[in-house]
């Protein structure tokens, strides 16, 4: 994880004065790991750093820290002497506040343990080779943290209950990028998740060229016509992966209507349908966790393979 400026400003303007705690590291077992982060303000919270306990003690010594006015704070606790907690790890935690004048302005963000201290030269000369994404460490009494890169774009077609149950168990989750595309404002509901852009649109099609060649597309509209013209743009454009709701049988009928559209088998095979996991059976929230599943094993298979290739170039 990294640091994640935009909902920490979000939640700056919403409530002035914020405490972020920061897990900086976890050894043994422990219920997050290092870079996991949450916010607490005077009456609320946001985010989750796991544990129960652990949790329960952080965010009040949250409140002691926004009360106090002090700038940053930490401690290691051993989960079990510690907090009478059965996991045998110990985490390092962060406590700092934050307002609209001291929000990290210049990445990686870099702050002392110790206010008021000299950055030491061995963290002058290392910054500049860092790179845009790194797990958060301490150096010399200096806390590091790289920004929060932008998330895999996940574009979703169609507002109805499928797709309000999709957005609604995905949107929370990190490393999503979240477009949700209906063909009218009053389609969505009141209420739009944290961090997801709605785009109201006539005519969803025209918005194919526009998403991302990278992005993962879910088309689950309520008009077969438009699924299939949705399909269609999509195989022209491009994609990192198209899923489509619908039976075998609509399914049978798909591949053979983008046939006749100029689709070669292999295109339209890379067309995932039915989406999720039909073992779960058909309720909305059922068909969304086994999406969701299927995109964060995705996801960590490329965090995976980032990872194996980074440990390649540092080992060559």
């Amino acid at each position: 994880m990294s640091f994640d400026r935009d909902t920490l400003a979000a939640a700056v303007a919403d409530h002035g004065t914020v405490v972020r705690i920061l897990v900086l590291r976890s050894a043994g077992s422990a219920p997050r790991d290092g870079g996991t982060s949450m916010l607490v303000w005077a009456d609320g919270m946001s985010g989750t750093i796991g544990g129960g306990t652990l949790e329960c003690r952080a965010i009040t010594d949250a409140r002691a820290v926004l009360s106090s006015g002090s700038t940053i704070q930490h401690r290691t606790l051993p989960l079990g002497p510690a907090l009478g907690q059965c996991c045998g790890g110990a985490v390092t935690l962060v406590w700092e506040r934050f307002n609209a004048a001291t929000l990290p302005q210049h990445f990686p963000f870099a702050r002392s343990l110790q206010q008021g201290a000299a950055m030491p030269a061995s963290l002058t000369r290392r910054l500049p080779h860092l790179g845009d994404n790194f797990a958060p460490f301490e150096q010399d009494g200096w806390i590091v943290e790289s920004a929060l890169p932008q998330g895999r774009p996940l574009w979703v077609w169609g507002a109805g209950h499928v797709g309000r149950a999709l957005v609604d168990v995905l949107a929370p989750l990190p490393d999503l990028s979240i477009t949700w595309v209906d063909t009218a404002r009053e389609r969505f509901p009141a209420h739009i998740p944290e961090g997801v852009t709605i785009l109201p649109a006539a005519e969803p099609t025209r918005l194919a060229p526009h998403a991302p060649r990278d992005a993962d597309h879910i088309v689950l509209t309520y008009s077969h016509e438009l699924d299939l013209a949705l399909c269609h743009a999509l195989l022209g454009h491009g994609f990192a992966s198209l899923g489509l709701i619908g039976s075998a049988t609509k399914w049978a009928r798909f591949r053979s209507r983008l046939a006749a559209l100029g689709h070669i088998r292999e295109q339209i095979a890379r067309i995932a349908c039915p989406i999720g996991d039909p073992s779960l059976g058909k309720h909305p929230h059922a068909i969304a966790l086994g999406v969701a599943t299927s995109l964060l094993r995705q996801v960590q298979k490329q965090t995976d393979n980032r990872g194996t290739l980074s440990s390649e170039r540092d080992t060559a």
